[in-house]
């Protein structure tokens, strides 16, 4: 199983797979938010703590990553 094309995954696993993972940010995004707003943080306090969760911005760096890939195989295509 050397070949490049069953180790690349194809265009709709990779939209698929985008779209799930964007999903599931929005979903943690929208948590983070209430959670803050349950806390009566203010506004400032809770966009820092969004530009600052590890997670969001692990999901950020693979989703650009994803998206750069698929674009990468439609141009090839």
């Amino acid at each position: 199983m050397t070949e490049e094309s069953s180790q690349a995954p194809s265009i709709e696993e990779l939209i698929e797979t985008i779209t799930e993972l964007t999903a599931y940010r929005e979903r943690l995004y929208d948590d983070v938010v209430g959670l803050g707003k349950k806390l009566r943080l203010s506004q400032k306090k809770i966009d820092t703590t969004i530009k600052e969760h590890p997670e969001l911005t692990r999901i950020d760096a693979i989703l650009t990553q994803l998206k750069v890939q698929r674009d990468t195989q439609e141009s090839q295509a």
